[in-house]
């Protein structure tokens, strides 16, 4: 049976209208996939530098889980299965920092919008929350009963997201602490969580093969998005929100628009496992990262795939673009980050 098709007469312009639009639906809806609607407008496409791996980055002694970018894109910052997170000097690849605390594997990063906080998810069922000039500790969060595998600062610094093994998603206030709400919709592992850029939307996938959205201030379950045939392990929004991506075990890359609610796009190319989806700073240009050992680049307005990067000797668990959107940082599962560049 088809969920239910929602049918706008005008294209909301906010997240904000969107939630209105969306406010007479029925709770947990299921969003239906219509494949005849399509992304792209098929203008010309600008013309793609190349990319090449200018650096190789060791000091891991397990895999790399997670890599994020501070906002002045000076720093890295990378989390692992050795149960450190480790703080680099992007331009030298020179290690500034490591961070210990949490004593199983580092599987999440996240860095505050003013680059003062880096938040910690790990399988030791708590969230840390460190100064990243200094690498002190600040607080340790708990409540989830199984791994934190995701985790997410808003873009007004207020709120933190943690998606867990536990089938919840916590919402904490990132000043104190203190838990706001916990989301139960998922009937399996949280395995990634992100905030639209205005910070009024939360999306969630999860093994359960579904995208959640969810209302940040009141925490109610807006609607969930199906179509991924197996579980979704990375989710992202594009820069100006009314789109977002996801990837999973089932090797494709979906499109989602948000202001229909509908699946636009399903790329595929990578013969396994998509891992991690990155969005560049100017929305031109899409990342994916897969076990198949590769990163793919994708051009949104043509969605055609630009390159296939190799370099890596195992899975690729992470990506992320430099704010300028010249670098792109990939952690994989044979220890190493490397940096690429566009020549």
């Amino acid at each position: 049976m088809r969920g239910m098709e929602l049918r706008f007469k005008s294209r909301p312009q906010s997240v904000q209208a969107l939630l209105d639009l969306l406010a007479f639906s029925v709770e947990r809806a299921n969003i239906q996939v219509d494949p005849a609607i399509q992304l792209f407008s098929h203008a010309n496409a600008t013309q793609q530098k190349a990319w090449q791996c200018i650096r190789s980055i060791t000091g891991h002694s397990h895999w790399v889980h997670c890599v994020a970018f501070s906002p002045d894109g000076q720093t890295l910052v990378s989390g692992s299965h050795d149960k450190t997170i480790k703080i680099w000097q992007l331009s030298t690849g020179r290690e500034i920092c490591t961070l210990t605390g949490h004593c199983e594997s580092v599987s999440a990063i996240a860095i505050s919008a003013d680059g003062l906080v880096v938040a910690s998810g790990s399988w030791d069922k708590t969230i840390k929350l460190w100064q990243l000039s200094t690498g002190r500790e600040i607080r340790t969060l708990t409540g989830h009963c199984y791994w934190v595998l995701s985790v997410a600062i808003s873009s007004d610094r207020q709120t933190l997201v943690s998606g867990c093994s536990d089938f919840t998603i916590r919402l904490w206030q990132l000043s104190t602490g203190r838990e706001i709400y916990t989301l139960v919709g998922h009937y399996d592992r949280v395995t990634c969580v992100a905030f639209s850029p205005d910070g009024q939307l939360l999306a969630s996938g999860s093994t359960d093969n579904t995208i959640k959205l969810w209302q940040v201030s009141t925490g109610r379950e807006i609607c969930t998005l199906t179509g991924h045939s197996f579980w979704v392990a990375a989710i992202a929004f594009s820069p100006d929100g009314q789109m977002l991506v996801s990837g999973g075990g089932d090797k494709t890359i979906k499109l989602w628009q948000l202001s229909i609610g509908k699946e636009i796009c399903s790329l595929a190319g990578h013969c396994d496992a998509v891992i991690s989806v990155a969005f560049s700073p100017d929305g031109q240009l899409l990342a994916t990262s897969s076990d198949d050992k590769t990163i793919k680049l994708w051009q949104l307005s043509t969605g055609k795939e630009i390159c296939s990067l190799a370099g890596h000797s195992k899975s690729v668990n992470s990506i992320a673009f430099s704010p300028d959107g010249q670098t792109l940082v990939s952690g994989s599962h044979d220890k190493t980050i490397k940096i690429w560049q566009r020549v």
